[in-house]
């Protein structure tokens, strides 16, 4: 343990961590970063094939964001957002205007995930009750869903190594059999049904829409649930049911959001639009913490009016619409055009699936290599055929991160499922070294 680590664990309290690992595996210093690489402070190199928890959009230290982050820097770093405004936010406002699906046209600025999930969940609350519905107080949501850490956005979550332990804080929400393609109860595959597993949707808005003020939903792709993919006819069919019983569609697009999916967003896949979209992490390209939450004119009025009638949304953040983040939004957007950043990542995505496929596809513990934009989740399985999983408690997915990290290779397992999540930047050659690292490391653990 070198100095650097003493001094981290003298009294940093890491996220999502049992602190106890790091007696074992010492938090790594990273001294400096560049493109797709981090180096920690000997000299070791490291493949961000994770982006950092999902966020480094277009590489660490790209230039172009550097630069326009400095010179913004000179001019102002931040200032109060109630009745006051600048240009960054303004210029951001109506880039991502051009992008975002039709209809959404207000913009509410935070500063991370889970807020801007918590300000969608206050917004859809206070709009049915200021439209004339006080009685619809729920959410509903799916099953293994994950949308952030605060109370409200637990409690849309399913997952129970978030919230379980907080179980009598949270919200009575309202939760729905979610897709399981993988092991589908149906016989069906993500290719070619008609979504069957929906008929537990119809039930639960049959039975709760009139007492139900939104669904949010990951879109295609449940993140923390071991990066599981559904189709685009889901969101359709969801969009539809929505309209029917009057109930609001949030999506959460801070993880699928700028071009993760293959498409600027996941609800380009299924060309519906939701009430509402919360975006983040790719926003500022992984630079700064930034959030939106946006939303249509028909939501955005039922808040406007006179100041004594009590209808104002009395929702803020210190840092909402920070002019950094917006420079670094401003500079992703322009990259994005400019770099043809969507083309090639969609090129580079196809590489990176087949050769996955090449390299551990007939591995006797691969259950699925499952795969949206640049996205593969690598399911490990104990048995293929009964695609039965490898007990927790071995912590199999921990057991590889450590060895791919001698390797040079930084993955983050969710469970037993092993994935790639790489800035969009990334070329052929660093998906050829990356699968390397990370099939070599499978199969210290697992064999060949």
């Amino acid at each position: 343990m070198n100095t650097w680590q003493e001094r981290d664990l003298a009294h940093i309290w890491h996220p999502c961590s049992q602190m106890k690992d790091y007696e074992e595996l010492p938090p790594i210093v990273i001294d400096h970063g560049k493109g797709i690489y981090l180096y920690d402070v000997d000299g070791n190199e490291y493949i961000d094939i994770v982006s950092s928890w999902w966020c480094n959009l277009l590489g660490h230290c790209n230039p172009k964001i550097n630069e326009s982050v400095k010179n913004q820097l000179d001019s102002l770093e931040h200032v109060i957002f109630a009745n006051f405004t600048h240009k960054p936010v303004i210029e951001l406002t109506e880039k991502l205007l051009e992008i975002v699906p039709k209809g959404l046209n207000r913009f509410n600025f935070s500063d991370n995930g889970s807020s801007a999930v918590e300000c969608s969940l206050k917004m859809a609350f206070q709009y049915c009750y200021q439209t004339g519905h006080p009685e619809k107080t729920r959410f509903m949501c799916l099953s293994d869903g994950y949308h952030g850490e605060t109370i409200g956005a637990l409690s849309v979550g399913t997952l129970d190594l978030y919230a379980k332990i907080y179980n009598p804080m949270l919200m009575d929400t309202i939760r729905i059999q979610a897709p399981d393609c993988f092991r589908c109860p149906y016989g069906k595959s993500r290719e070619c049904c008609s979504c069957e597993c929906f008929e537990h949707a119809v039930k639960s808005f049959e039975e709760h829409a009139h007492e139900t003020c939104a669904m949010i939903v990951e879109p295609l792709l449940q993140g923390s649930a071991g990066m599981k993919i559904y189709p685009p006819l889901y969101l359709k069919k969801l969009r539809k049911l929505c309209d029917e019983y009057n109930v609001l569609l949030i999506a959460d697009e801070i993880a699928t959001g700028f071009g993760r999916t293959g498409k600027m967003f996941a609800f380009d896949h299924a060309e519906v639009s939701p009430d509402i979209m919360c975006i983040s992490k790719g926003l500022t390209g992984g630079y700064m913490p930034m959030a939106i939450t946006i939303t249509t004119d028909q939501i955005y009025n039922a808040f406007y009016d006179d100041y004594n009638k009590g209808t104002a949304f009395m929702h803020s953040h210190t840092y909402s619409g920070n002019p950094l983040g917006c420079a670094c939004g401003l500079a992703v957007q322009k990259i994005f055009k400019e770099d043809n950043i969507l083309q090639n990542a969609q090129i580079n995505a196809e590489y990176l699936h087949s050769e996955l496929l090449k390299r551990l596809g007939k591995h006797e513990n691969v259950g699925e290599i499952r795969h949206i934009g640049l996205i593969n989740a690598i399911e490990l399985v104990k048995d293929r055929s009964s695609k039965e999983g490898f007990p927790s408690e071995m912590r199999l997915g921990y057991e590889i991160y450590k060895k791919a990290l001698t390797r040079g290779l930084l993955l983050r397992p969710l469970g037993n499922v092993l994935y790639f999540n790489p800035p969009l930047i990334i070329d052929s050659n660093e998906i050829d070294m990356a699968i390397d690292r990370c099939a070599k490391s499978i199969e210290d653990v697992l064999g060949k």
